[in-house]
């Protein structure tokens, strides 16, 4: 079978620095593949390049069986995006700027209307629905992105940092949908800095650090590659040797010291 997302090689520089240094990676359907790193690793930057919003220098990038560069278009019309900015159309309704993400996927209305009522009322916006969005809270915001890209049922979701300003509740329905997408055969290519979420959803993680995919696998396979057999150790550990944070470690060991 061959992978929803498959990257190659991939290369972007800006100027004199490196932002992403030949990684290759690929995510299979219905798979939930985490992209981890510092602050600075490369993360976003490789993520706009999936996205179609910059150029690589070289590599490739294949979404479902077509090439970014070749047809973007079919690619993006395969891809749900979830920024970690995302920018509204604050004059819009709620509801208005669900049927504008549809339009552009060319979604059938007898299916939005039913997926768009369906997500509204599980994060509870059926009541905003027709308030513009420049009175929504940043968490209704954020919620309001998660139904655009969950109504569309892409082959490949590209999320980025998911869980910003979510309540509990909202974080905990996100990670269940993320699971039934996945199920259902969908890949998603999660990023984000809340490794506990990654540890429970992933069935395989890459860390980057420096623009450079240091290692990509299992937790089981994570703890060989960072040479620590100890089956106990959880992926915040694992992250923290591997991006070398031997300063945090240091401040957290003097503070179990006091």
């Amino acid at each position: 079978m061959n992978p929803i997302l498959q990257i190659t090689n991939l290369r972007k520089s800006f100027a004199d620095f490196t932002a992403v240094n030949n990684i290759s990676l690929d995510v299979e359907a219905g798979e939930i593949f985490g992209f981890l790193g510092p602050n600075g690793a490369g993360k976003t930057t490789t993520i706009k390049i999936l996205a179609g919003l910059l150029q690589p220098d070289s590599g490739t990038v294949m979404i479902n069986g077509n090439s970014l560069a070749d047809k973007p278009l079919a690619c993006k019309q395969d891809t749900g995006y979830v920024p970690d900015r995302p920018w509204l159309f604050e004059k819009l309704t709620g509801g208005e700027y669900l049927q504008f993400i549809a339009s552009l996927y060319q979604l059938p209305e007898e299916q939005f209307n039913t997926a768009s009522q369906h997500y509204l009322e599980l994060f509870d916006l059926s009541t905003w629905r027709d308030h513009l969005i420049e009175s929504y809270s940043h968490g209704m915001r954020q919620k309001l992105i998660m139904t655009s890209v969950f109504i569309l049922n892409q082959p490949l979701m590209i999320i980025d940092e998911p869980m910003v300003g979510l309540d509990p509740k909202s974080a905990r329905i996100v990670k269940e949908l993320f699971k039934q997408k996945a199920a259902e055969g969908t890949a998603i290519f999660l990023s984000t800095h809340s490794l506990e979420i990654a540890e429970e959803l992933c069935r395989r993680i890459a860390i980057i650090t420096n623009g450079t995919l240091r290692v990509i696998g299992t937790m089981e396979e994570l703890r060989s590659q960072a040479g620590k057999m100890d089956q106990t150790l959880n992926l915040e550990e694992i992250f923290l040797d591997l991006t070398g944070a031997w300063e945090m470690q240091q401040v957290i060991a003097a503070l179990k010291g006091n």
